[in-house]
């Protein structure tokens, strides 16, 4: 074809290299015999396509086939320790990091507690963080290829300065990532919390195969994560998804959002909200501590009573009608053809809460997408930060063309 440039010799081996090390991940250990029959080369291509690798420390060699007629084949499989990449997830009370080998397994993880920590020690925090996962990991700083940062909010591209979570102290200074980039010696990026979730959910759960799809995310804040054509969508400032701000029937317009906040779809279905509608319904037993943990509780107990007690169901009808509320405004615009629900909210509402979201939708919204329950369920803005952080380091330590 007019204006293409023919495969050079050097660029049809990395593209060999590359989808073999891709069906390593897949399938873990195979044989030469294997590869060649999943990439269509011949033996003796296969041969020396996993010397080459060998080589590059990119493969390693590891048992043989049993159980076989014949001899014994030679197993081969991605090296792990070729390459790390480390995640962090940032909330006001704690940062949790996770260092993971090169096949996506959590090598070393560490918790670093911050509430009420001075606002000028987020660098040593972060530090602090990341240097237990990587002494858990048994490697160092500089092993660390790339690092992601998952936050509430956005930073914007334009000032480098963290919008839409003032709840986050020390988080705000406007020479913040430069202070970060002077003491990480790896490549580090930062990207919004839900969105990771989003990431976590699109290569590991329910976001699989689908190219469009909204998650939602209720915990210590309601938030959301829109994929369309396969690719996160940001919006200009990065406040693409910060539906806590949105709008929405059922309660008085909140007015200068930014220094609230807080947002109508917040004040609805939040967390802050479900302790109040609790007690307007009777339920005596409210519990104590964050808005988020006594919200979960008091729903994960609504989904247990099944529907015996009609304070209870009260309280279901009424979250999952307020969550259906702020999710019809979305999928109006939207029309995705899949509603991911996630946070710790839904959780603990499980499916007693969906299905009463998925009835309103009914009657509410014009389309019909699927709604589901998210899958990744342990750390999901940690694993989608390691998730996002481990692509762009295997794109890097696979490319065997330079």
């Amino acid at each position: 074809m007019a204006g293409t440039t023919p495969g050079t010799p050097r660029v049809l081996r990395a593209m060999n290299d590359r989808a073999a090390l891709d069906l390593l991940l897949e399938h873990g250990p195979l044989s030469r015999t294997r590869i060649g029959k999943l990439t269509g080369l011949s033996k003796p291509t296969a041969s020396q396509l996993l010397a080459r690798l060998e080589a590059a420390g990119l493969v390693v060699a590891t048992g043989t086939t049993e159980g076989r007629p014949g001899p014994n084949a030679q197993l081969y499989a991605v090296n792990a320790r070729a390459a790390f990449a480390a995640g962090l997830d940032v909330t006001p009370r704690r940062i949790r990091a996770a260092v993971a080998d090169l096949t996506g397994a959590t090598a070393g993880e560490s918790v670093v507690r911050t509430p009420g920590r001075r606002a000028d020690s987020v660098v040593r925090q972060v530090t602090e963080a990341l240097d237990g996962a990587v002494k858990a990991a048994g490697i160092t700083r500089a092993d660390v290829h790339r690092l992601v940062i998952g936050t509430p909010g956005a930073f914007d591209p334009s000032t480098g300065r963290l919008r839409y979570a003032s709840h986050l102290p020390g988080w705000h200074s406007p020479t913040l990532l430069d202070e970060l980039a002077a003491v990480l010696p790896m490549p580090v990026e930062y990207e919004n919390d839900v969105n990771l979730v989003a990431v976590a959910e699109q290569r590991l759960g329910a976001g699989r195969g689908h190219d469009d799809f909204v998650l939602l995310w209720n915990e210590e804040g309601l938030g959301a994560a829109l994929v369309m054509g396969g690719r996160l969508h940001r919006g200009f400032t990065g406040g693409a998804g910060e539906v806590g701000f949105l709008p929405v029937p059922g309660t008085p317009l909140v007015r200068q959002v930014s220094k609230a906040g807080s947002g109508g779809f917040q004040e609805l279905a939040g967390a802050q909200t479900v302790p109040r509608l609790a007690r307007d319904l009777g339920i005596e037993d409210i519990g104590h501590g964050p808005h988020a943990e006594v919200a979960s509780e008091l729903l994960a107990r609504a989904a247990a009573d099944a529907g015996r007690t009609a304070a209870y169901r009260g309280l279901l009808d009424s979250v999952g009608t307020g969550l259906a509320t702020g999710l019809a405004s979305m999928i109006a615009v939207l029309d995705p053809e899949l509603v991911v629900l996630s946070g710790g909210l839904i959780l603990a509402g499980g499916e007693p809460l969906r299905e009463r979201v998925q009835a309103e939708l009914a009657e509410l919204a014009a389309s019909r997408p699927r709604l589901v329950i998210g899958d990744v369920q342990e750390h999901p803005v940690l694993r989608g930060a390691l998730e996002s952080a481990l692509t762009a380091t295997r794109d890097e330590v696979f490319d065997t063309s330079r």
